[in-house]
């Protein structure tokens, strides 16, 4: 046999070995963005427009200087919770069929104003210029962008849905910023916690037990959970929210216990998270519901304060205060009330809706409209009319942006689509559970948030896609302005539909786009 041409022996010798990288062994250091002086003046920027727009001619519209739709149950409920030691005990307004955190905040504007349009809705106005500034945080954490922060609260400003909530007394717009609020605090309690975990693994404590490290007091779930107890407090409705955002959390620990190498991630979750999770948002919402009742629990007065002994029996199974016995059967009460408000007990009415309709704001709700001798329309009468309506731009894009949304979610594995998800659904889903119950619009209120980010998210893809040229770069953000000045036009379309001005009959049939909207 005769050797092999040294060229190939050479050419083995030599031949490069394909190295194969483990990855990356520590995670990138990223726990919220870091342009803070930026940030903070384009919040304030965003929330000096918020306060204008929702400020403008606030006491306006009114039903001859009373409240107008549901104002009229929830202003004079205020008003008399202001001037009787906080509680109500007044049997003319009948069955108290909500909680008394919201109509305490009501009570705020009224001390101050009066009892008057300003009075009764000046706390729903701040809190409303709050969750746009909320809402420009939360976008810029999630997506590590100021400027997509600020697209997200220009879009909530101009989302008529918001804009009515926040100038009206209604309790849905005061639930709203308080889940918001929650949901942003769980925001940055996942960074902070994603931050601990970084410390444990420089400092070799990650893999000590199977379990991975504890993680300390986390004051933001804690605040989190004292938001979901005000906004249950306002309506029980915050208790979608409640189990929502507990699954969220208890995601984002085990996510990051996984990414941070902990051997038994989801043990991990269970053994170290899920118990401090119930207390901070189990418990602390239960406390904070009960602690709205301090006034209730401290009146000798208040509706079904000393029901014991008279519609409830002297004694009891379950060994519980006379008072907590009481306020179960105030509670009772109110939930049969509600659960009795059904189509199928003859319960209509011309403007409800049910939730698949909600998306795309195909119902919306007509709360005051006067078409006779307003003037300022020559003979005819003009029309001055206040309606809770979605912005088109935004919301007949709902249902692509969704199913986008599930895509990067499921997909993608994009968490966050995933958080932006999860807090549309809490506010929609649920309602599905009792579709015979009579139901509103503006139920909807709490989605309205939600869709915004969903929409500023897509904005951030399309600003910040990788690898692309500076031409591609220059159209996204073409495409991004235009459909931000679309949404402004729109709103501004619909601005004197949102807040009551005369108009005339030819603007404001304009202004019906959908035979659903009449």
């Amino acid at each position: 046999m005769t050797a092999p041409p040294r060229e190939t022996s050479l050419a083995a010798r030599e031949r490069v070995v394909p190295v194969v990288s483990p990855g990356c062994l520590i995670p990138v250091a990223d726990f919220g963005p870091t342009d803070h002086v930026r940030g903070w003046v384009t919040t304030g920027v965003v929330t000096l427009l918020a306060t204008v727009s929702r400020f403008l001619n606030l006491g306006s519209p009114t039903d001859a200087g009373t409240p107008v739709f549901d104002e009229k149950h929830y202003a004079p409920q205020a008003w008399q919770v202001l001037h009787n030691h906080w509680v109500e005990d007044n049997p003319g307004f009948g069955l108290v069929v909500h909680p008394p955190v919201g109509k305490q905040v009501i009570a705020l504007g009224e001390a101050i104003f009066g009892y008057d349009g300003v009075g009764w809705r000046f706390s729903g106005a701040v809190l409303g210029v709050a969750l746009v500034a909320l809402v420009t945080r939360i976008a810029r954490r999630i997506n590590r962008s100021t400027l997509v922060g600020g697209i997200a609260g220009v879009l909530l400003i101009c989302d008529g849905v918001s804009f009515v909530a926040a100038r009206t007394a209604l309790l849905d717009g005061i639930l709203t910023f308080f889940v918001v609020a929650a949901f942003g605090a769980l925001i940055v309690d996942r960074d902070q916690v994603r931050q601990r975990m970084h410390v444990a693994l420089l400092e070799g404590r990650t893999t000590e037990t199977e379990w991975g490290p504890r993680l300390g007091v986390r004051w933001w779930r804690f605040g989190a959970g004292v938001l979901l107890g005000l906004a249950c407090g306002t309506k029980w409705s915050g208790l979608y929210f409640v189990v929502f955002f507990g699954a969220m959390s208890l995601a984002f620990d085990v996510a990051a216990r996984r990414l941070y190498q902990v051997r038994r991630p989801w043990l991990g979750a269970l053994r170290r998270d899920a118990a401090p999770t119930g207390y901070a948002l189990g418990l602390i919402p239960f406390a904070v519901y009960l602690a709205g009742y301090a006034p209730w629990f401290a009146s000798e007065t208040a509706i079904d304060r000393h029901e014991v002994g008279q519609a409830v029996g002297p004694h009891s199974m379950v060994p519980l205060p006379d008072a907590v016995r009481s306020l179960w059967y105030y509670t009772a009460k109110a939930f049969q009330f509600h659960a009795g408000l059904t189509n199928a007990a003859g319960n209509h009415h011309p403007w409800e809706s049910k939730p698949w309709s909600w998306p795309m704001s195909l119902r919306p709700v007509l709360y005051a409209i006067d078409q006779q001798n307003v003037p300022g329309c020559g003979a005819q009468s003009c029309v001055k009319a206040e309606m809770l309506v979605g912005t088109p731009a935004m919301w007949w894009l709902a249902v692509p942006v969704l199913v986008y949304a599930t895509w990067r979610m499921v997909v993608r594995r994009d968490w966050r689509y995933a958080v932006v998800w999860v807090g549309y659904c809490a506010g929609w889903l649920p309602w599905f559970a009792d579709i015979d119950r009579q139901m509103y619009f503006f139920y909807a209120a709490t989605m309205a948030p939600f869709l915004v980010l969903a929409i500023a998210l897509i904005c951030g893809d399309i600003l910040h896609a990788p690898k692309q040229g500076r031409e591609r770069r220059t159209l996204g953000l073409i495409l991004v302005s235009c459909y931000v000045a679309v949404v402004a036009t729109n709103f501004a379309w619909l601005f004197p539909v949102l807040t009551g001005l005369p108009i005339s009959q030819q603007t404001w049939n304009m202004e019906i786009w959908l035979p659903s909207w009449r």
